[in-house]
């Protein structure tokens, strides 16, 4: 059986790393996807584009949908990138929207929940809300790339993210290389 995930996309610089993440996701599973509205004016922005998946896409207001309920079964969710804004309604259970509410679900039915948060310098209240998501059972993936891969262009440091992703969603790959230690 195919694995099944959800993927949100709000409003935070980083459309590359979702983009990254639906293409190998989108091999060999069946993929829901969310996209805000400003994530999608943000994608124009930053000249990446999210169509044409082989992926369900649901609209950011259908709280109807089936992966709105907890009676539907699927392997995870990751919101990539993750807004200062919606990392503050998860943490505080605020489900407005179908990316909040699928994410509420996932916490409520202990199922993977990871945010990829791209937000910097954090303030008090971003790191409040980080932990507060994390003792709910979310796990804080903040986009940032190690450098020990010696990357060459931005693609590197993005796969370098989203190689992580996949490991906590126990996707093989290989995106990246592993840290082997050093060679002096």
């Amino acid at each position: 059986m195919k694995k099944e995930y959800v993927i949100g996309i709000t409003g935070a610089s980083g459309i590359c790393y979702a983009r990254r993440l639906l293409e190998i996701l989108c091999q060999d599973a069946n993929v829901h996807l969310i996209i805000s509205d400003v994530a999608k004016e943000l994608a124009r922005h930053e000249k990446v584009d999210l169509s044409g998946f082989g992926a369900t896409y649901h609209d950011i207001n259908a709280i109807s949908a089936v992966i709105a309920s907890g009676s539907h079964r699927h392997d995870g969710m990751v919101i990539i990138p993750c807004s200062a804004k919606t990392l503050s309604a998860i943490a505080s259970g605020y489900a407005d929207n179908l990316i909040t509410r699928t994410a509420d679900v996932c916490l409520k039915e202990r199922r993977k929940c990871i945010l990829v948060t791209r937000e910097m310098p954090l303030s008090h209240i971003h790191l409040k809300n980080m932990l507060a998501a994390h003792e709910a059972g979310a796990t804080i993936m903040p986009a940032c790339p190690g450098f020990y891969t010696n990357p060459e262009k931005i693609e590197d440091l993005v796969d370098m993210v989203v190689a992580r992703v996949l490991d906590h969603l126990g996707v093989s790959h290989s995106l990246s290389d592993r840290w082997s230690g050093y060679h002096a």
